[in-house]
């Protein structure tokens, strides 16, 4: 399998994988960089897959149907371009010879969904985690999140995570303010200034690394505990502090 990241708009990337001949594309928010991609490759579309409802996730879909052999899937819970099959956490989709669990993510949308492949190690999360970060809260709760995260935290630490925007270097100046004595995150920092100087993408992470450089996913550190505290948390609690992570990373310069 091929796993590419199709830049879009501004620090989107379109993730596709394909065996040579077929591709599956996740979150076509704009058709071109995809048709692009399959021409190139003489490549056919065999699916598209969708994680939430926002338009630079969907907004390239219906202009791909005229290429697509297969089915649209995405969250039941959310309006995403129909036709499409709707699916929901627990649900397994098959696609191009890759069993994909999905898994319920709410948070940054109310009906998120993530698509994990345990056998390839793969994650596609949309926008629910972020390398260095997690999405806003624009639909969800705190609570909501941080119970996401934590199913996605719970996955294989060599798991891949497909993120679905160039964020990293802002998320990590924002977790160097958390976390100033973390030297995962000064090592991760250098890398991915290295890679970006090189045109290339930050991603895919890995969970191991982002439980090192998280700071969403390590509300039950001290060190971050005792930042969030600093900054509006009301305790130690892992929901108080990632709510104020978030409200602080909102206002984060």
């Amino acid at each position: 399998m091929k796993l590419i990241a199709l830049p879009a708009f501004t620090d989107n990337y379109i993730w596709m994988f394909h065996d040579g001949r077929d591709a599956v594309v996740v979150d076509p928010g704009d058709s071109a960089p995809v048709v692009a991609a399959l021409v190139a490759q003489q490549l056919a579309l065999a699916a598209i897959l969708v994680t939430h409802h926002h338009a630079d996730h969907v907004g390239g879909v219906d202009a791909l149907r005229t290429r697509l052999t297969g089915t649209v899937t995405g969250p039941r819970h959310e309006r995403i371009p129909e036709p499409f099959v709707p699916v929901e956490g627990g649900d397994v989709v098959d696609v191009l010879g890759h069993r994909f669990e999905v898994i319920d993510v709410p948070g940054h949308t109310s009906g998120h969904i993530a698509f994990f492949d345990a056998e390839n190690a793969l994650l596609f999360c949309g926008d629910t985690l972020f390398s260095g970060g997690c999405g806003r809260l624009f639909e969800g709760t705190p609570a909501q999140m941080h119970e996401s995260l934590d199913r996605l935290a719970a996955l294989p630490g060599n798991t891949r995570v497909c993120c679905a925007h160039e964020y990293t270097l802002s998320n990590l100046r924002f977790a160097r303010a958390v976390e100033p004595a973390n030297g995962h995150i000064v090592d991760y920092t250098a890398w991915c200034e290295a890679e970006r100087a090189a045109g290339r993408p930050t991603l895919p992470s890995s969970i191991a690394n982002e439980l090192q450089v998280n700071p969403f996913m390590r509300c039950r550190d001290p060190a971050v505990q005792r930042s969030a505290r600093m900054h509006g948390a009301a305790s130690d609690e892992p929901v108080a502090v990632l709510a104020a992570l978030r409200q602080w990373k909102n206002e984060f310069r």
